[in-house]
């Protein structure tokens, strides 16, 4: 892979040399650049194939998103590349139901450096910095309050909103490949019952919020006020994904 390709994607300048302070400013720079998307499958109809140099060509050479598959797979080659440790986790996220999705239904990665850290730039809306993985109590941020909670085999994760906790995802330590995740892939392509193939979603942190296209709804939230905005043609669709998420996509 291009190290310097990648690195310019993400517009980052700092240290390559593994370690802390390095894995918090990729992290958060991968967040604040490359958006978590699912045009693939709602307007390009284009299967989305875990294979390394896919995901690098699509997130680095056409500047697009992704979802946690894309998104934390090709994150991962780039950590590898500079010298982390990396392993691919497999998590299940929390139904509003109740209950967990299915197995392998997100990828999460897990970072070793002097302590293991909770890595993902896939998730959506969620931390922007990795989150210390032995760590039990809170950890703050500037976008909210997490915590990690082991339950037997599994380690879950919580994010703190309007004073309760609410679960995100779990998941367990076991190393896994990307192909193992190609089950999970699949069914969020295709399922009726998952949010990916229902409506379109374009969604990346910003320097002190975020910025979100659901549909033709435009959601700007800066310093804690939230704006919204109804797109009313192709065309200002088009312009949005443009001017706000660099995305450009070739049909609809």
């Amino acid at each position: 892979m291009d190290i310097t390709q990648y690195l310019r994607r993400i517009a980052y300048d700092g240290s390559p040399r593994p370690g802390v302070e390095t894995l918090h400013a990729l992290h958060r720079s991968h967040m604040l650049a490359v958006p978590f998307e699912n045009l693939d499958i709602v307007i390009l109809h284009r299967p989305i194939v875990l294979d390394e140099a896919r995901l690098l060509y699509k997130i680095v050479g056409e500047r697009r998103g992704g979802f946690c598959y894309e998104l934390n797979g090709a994150f991962a080659v780039l950590l590898r590349a500079l010298g982390f440790r990396v392993d691919l986790l497999n998590a299940q996220v929390a139904r509003a139901a109740g209950g967990w999705g299915i197995e392998f239904d997100h990828m999460a990665l897990r970072v070793q450096l002097d302590e293991p850290w909770l890595v993902d730039v896939g998730y959506g809306d969620s931390f922007v910095e990795p989150l210390r993985l032995d760590e039990s109590g809170e950890q703050a941020q500037a976008v909210g309050r997490f915590r990690l909670a082991r339950d037997g085999e599994h380690i879950s994760l919580a994010r703190q909103e309007d004073g309760q906790w609410n679960r995100q995802y779990r998941f367990t330590l076991r190393s896994h490949a990307l192909t193992d995740f190609t089950p999970g892939c699949h069914y969020h392509q295709t399922s009726p019952e998952t949010s990916f193939t229902q409506k379109r979603v374009c969604s990346r942190a910003a320097p002190n919020g975020r910025i979100t296209l659901s549909d033709m709804k435009l959601v700007i939230t800066q310093n804690g006020v939230r704006q919204e905005r109804m797109l009313h043609s192709d065309e200002e669709y088009t312009a949005a994904l443009r001017d706000y998420f660099g995305v450009v996509v070739k049909a609809y």
